[in-house]
């Protein structure tokens, strides 16, 4: 699976162009501010039908216009053509496949396996808990489609409780509260399960390129960790009804599981440095690739975005070492950066990057 080609209209600071990609590696070198991450984000979307960076899909249209559109011509692992078409406009999303029409995004985000790295991602260590329960969260239902269903659902059924609350249609908790407890004493039975496999390769990977013997770790404390069964959850959401009514919200499931990064026994977020949780954040993203590799067979494509800059010469190679398998891969760097010659070798490609224009080096 691999891009052969990238085309831009009205997006972000991009000239509109078509920009071939058919190469394993793909590097952008450019200053801040010029469009290489818009590059990389472009992808994501017609990986996932969302941004990684944009909350509202509005901002990715370029100043003063209000619709953009992104295609690509994508190999598939069968070696035929495949095109994809995601465009913005009027207020909608619109998403295509060899001209199908995608109704629901979950028929996209496995048609194209991508992981993302991004300066972003430190947050999953040192940001709030929602940001590690969306790290693990993704990372499994990259793999698991039922998982990714379960945890839709799950968001449903709280979405309908926690309105049932606020509207004082408190006779209908009951049915709610048998939904949300079958629903999410199974995804914390999976979380739990996940978090088993996760540690057996972060831990290992963060040593390795390190160079440390630090016991890192994954900590898994959901909500619901008292509870066996789903009547067990049942019976805890009926006793903290009234701290939920007054609170207007439901105040414990699976929403709200923490997953605590672990030096030794020590919470990492409060003991590592900047520098190390940059590096454990790198960790992370290796090991969600490796995952997925041991899980479907697969090899993704990778989009590195502008994470190497503060990594030294002998960390930057062990980290690419370590990525492994995959089927194609981008590369964001500015212009004074070393970077290493097997990405820009037969199977590379590179770009200057300057005011949203792409030249080949």
């Amino acid at each position: 699976m691999k891009f052969r080609s990238l085309g831009f209209h009205n997006f972000r600071n991009l000239t509109d162009s078509i920009v071939p990609t058919d190469t394993k590696h793909i590097v952008l070198v450019g200053n801040n501010g010029q469009g290489k991450t818009n590059f990389i984000e472009a992808l994501y979307v017609l990986c996932y039908g969302s941004s990684f960076r944009a909350l509202n899909i509005r901002d990715m249209c370029k100043h003063e216009q209000k619709e953009f559109s992104l295609s690509a011509i994508v190999e598939t692992d069968d070696g035929s053509n495949q095109q994809v078409l995601v465009r913005f406009g009027e207020g909608k999303r619109e998403i295509r496949i060899d001209g199908k029409e995608i109704r629901d995004r979950r028929d996209l985000i496995y048609n194209i396996p991508c992981i993302v790295f991004s300066h972003d991602d430190i947050e999953f260590i040192r940001g709030t808990p929602e940001s590690r329960r969306r790290f693990f969260d993704q990372t499994m239902s990259l793999y698991d489609p039922l998982f990714f269903d379960d945890l839709r659902r799950y968001r449903v059924v709280l979405k309908q409780r926690n309105a049932a609350i606020k509207e004082g249609y408190t006779s209908l908790l009951p049915v709610y509260d048998r939904q949300l407890a079958t629903l999410g004493m199974s995804i914390q039975g999976q979380r739990r399960q996940a978090t088993t496999e996760f540690n057996t390769i972060f831990g290992k990977l963060y040593s390795s390129v390190s160079q440390t013997e630090d016991d890192m770790h994954i900590s898994y404390r959901p909500s619901w960790g008292d509870c066996k069964n789903p009547d067990d959850a049942v019976e805890k959401l009926a006793k903290t009804t009234d701290r939920d009514i007054r609170m207007q919200t439901t105040a414990s499931g699976i929403h709200r599981d923490q997953f605590i990064v672990m030096n030794n026994s020590h919470n990492f977020a409060l003991s590592g440095s900047t520098g190390q949780m940059r590096l454990a954040s790198l960790i992370f993203r290796i090991a969600q690739v490796q995952a997925f590799r041991q899980k479907t067979g697969k090899d993704p494509i990778l989009l590195i975005d502008d994470v190497l800059l503060e990594l030294d010469v002998i960390k930057r190679g062990l980290f690419l070492e370590q990525l492994g398998g995959y089927s194609q891969a981008f590369f964001t760097f500015l212009p004074e950066e070393r970077y290493f010659s097997q990405i820009t070798d037969e199977t590379g490609l590179t770009y200057r990057v300057e005011q949203g224009n792409f030249n080949t080096v």
